[in-house]
C-alpha cells in the first residue's frame, strides 16, 4: 500500500464518490472538477452481499464511464486493509476494489469527516438558519448529526485550508438540569452507568426519552417507533410525545452549545442528518436556541454564533465532491487511508 499524508495529491477523474451508511449507500460520479455530480439511486446495503457487488451492479453496469478513483466515506473505524462497517455486514477492502473494479486509487474517510467537509462548503440554499447573527464567518465550525447514532465533527480553518476534525463527541455526558429533567433522567436507559448524548439524541434516543417521560408521568408508553413519536409530537396528539420533541430540541441545543464552546465555533454549528429536517418546527419553537445560548458566563458570545439545520439531501456527497474538486482547499490526512494500484 502506498499511502500519502498530504492533501496535495489530486485524484484522477472520473471520481466515484460514496457515502456508505449502515442501511443505505449513496453514490455519485464526478466526471471532472467542473461537472455537477451525476447521482445514482440510493442503494440498500441489505440487498447486496458486498460493496463491490453493489458498485458493479448499481453504478458500473449503468454508465459508460470507468471511474479512475474512488472516494468513500464510511461509518466505521479505518484501520488496516479490511474495514468493517458499524451497522451492516459489508467489509470495505480497497485492494480488492482496485484489483476487481478498475480503480487506480481508493481513498476512505470517516462519515462525519464528510459532513465536516460539507459544512465548510454549503451554499445558503442548502441550510436553514435558526438564530445567531446573519454574518457568515470563515471560521471553525461544528456539525452534529442525530440519526442512527449521534455523529459529531469539527472543521477548523487555518492557513487557507479547511481541516476536518473527526471524533466521538456524540458520547459526551448529558445531564439533568431543571426540576423536570431530574424527574425524567432516572428513567433514561443508561450505557455503562451514564447518559451519553447518543442515549437521547438519535432515533432510538427519541424512543428512550419518550419512555422515560411516560415513566415519570406514570403512564404506559403507547409508541415504539421514532417516526411515530415525532409525528404524534408534532401534531400534539400525544402529550408525552409532544414533550419528547420539546426536550429533544432543548437537549440538542445544550450539547450543540457545549461543542460550540469547546471549539469556540464562530463559523457556526450545523445540525445534519435525517431527524432534524423532519422535526424542524420543534427546533424552531425556541427551546433549542435558548438552551444553546444559555452558557453563562458566555451567553453574549453564544448569542452571536449561528446555528443551522443542513437541508441538502446529500450533504456528505457534496462535501466529498468539494474535496475531490479542490483538494488544495482542505487538509485531509490520507496516511493509511489511501490505496494505489
Amino acid at each position: 500500500m502506498a499511502a500519502n499524508q498530504h492533501h496535495e495529491h489530486a485524484m484522477a477523474f472520473p471520481v466515484l464518490i460514496g457515502d456508505i451508511g449502515g442501511t443505505n449507500a449513496r453514490f455519485s460520479l464526478l466526471l471532472d472538477s467542473y461537472a455537477e455530480p451525476k447521482t445514482f439511486p440510493i442503494v440498500r446495503t441489505a440487498e447486496f452481499e458486498t460493496i463491490d457487488d453493489a458498485i458493479q451492479r448499481c453504478i458500473l453496469d449503468h454508465t459508460s464511464v470507468q471511474p479512475r478513483s474512488a472516494l468513500l466515506a464510511i461509518a466505521g473505524p479505518i484501520q488496516g486493509d479490511e474495514l468493517p462497517l458499524t451497522n451492516c455486514p459489508w467489509v470495505v477492502r480497497p485492494r480488492d476494489m482496485i484489483a476487481n473494479l478498475g480503480f487506480e486509487d481508493v481513498t476512505i474517510i470517516n462519515d462525519f469527516e464528510a459532513q465536516a467537509l460539507a459544512v465548510a462548503s454549503l451554499r445558503d440554499t442548502d441550510r436553514e438558519q435558526i438564530g445567531g447573527d446573519g454574518e457568515e464567518r470563515i471560521a471553525t465550525r461544528v456539525v452534529l448529526g442525530p440519526g442512527t447514532g449521534l455523529g459529531v465533527a469539527g472543521v477548523v480553518y487555518s492557513q487557507h485550508r479547511w481541516i476536518p476534525v473527526p471524533g466521538e463527541g456524540g458520547h459526551v455526558d448529558l445531564g439533568p438540569r431543571t426540576d423536570r429533567d431530574y424527574q425524567i433522567f432516572p428513567h433514561v436507559e443508561k450505557i455503562g452507568g451514564r447518559v451519553s448524548g447518543e442515549q437521547i439524541l438519535c432515533g432510538r434516543g427519541i424512543v428512550n426519552l419518550y419512555k422515560a417521560i411516560c415513566a415519570a408521568d406514570g403512564v404506559e408508553p403507547k409508541l415504539g417507533e421514532p417516526a411515530t413519536v415525532s409525528e404524534k409530537g408534532l401534531d400534539g396528539s400525544d402529550p408525552q410525545a409532544k414533550e419528547t420533541l420539546s426536550l429533544f430540541a432543548t437537549y440538542l441545543g445544550r450539547v450543540a452549545g457545549d461543542l460550540a464552546l469547546t471549539f469556540m465555533a464562530k463559523g457556526g454549528v450545523f445540525i445534519s442528518g435525517g431527524i432534524p429536517q423532519k422535526i424542524m418546527p420543534a427546533l424552531k419553537a425556541g427551546g433549542f436556541r435558548a438552551a444553546f445560548e444559555d452558557k453563562a458566563p458566555h451567553n453574549k458570545a453564544m448569542a452571536g454564533i449561528a446555528t443551522y439545520v443542513v437541508t441538502h439531501p446529500l450533504a456528505a456527497l457534496a462535501g466529498l465532491a468539494a474535496y475531490a474538486r479542490a483538494p488544495g482547499g482542505f487538509s485531509v490526512a490520507t496516511e493509511g487511508r489511501r490505496w494505489h494500484r
